[in-house]
């Protein structure tokens, strides 16, 4: 299920991330990766605000979808 369903306060663990080579590469230089937790903090307009390894990073819809849980 794509991240983009989970509910805010919720904490999930990457099951994949999908997309092309650039966009995985981002994301992971960002702090998604596999078996990472990951926490919905909020979602404001469309733009989600997510905790990963005790950073807090807004993602717009598109990519949150390409974040598998």
């Amino acid at each position: 299920m794509p991240l983009a369903m989970a509910k805010p306060g919720e904490a999930n663990y990457i099951q994949k991330i999908t997309g092309k080579d650039e966009i995985r590469q981002h994301l992971a230089e960002l702090g998604f990766v596999v078996g990472e937790r990951v926490t919905v903090i909020t979602e404001i307009a469309g733009t989600m605000i997510l905790q990963v390894k005790e950073s807090r990073i807004a993602l717009d819809k598109a990519m949150v979808n390409r974040i598998m849980i």
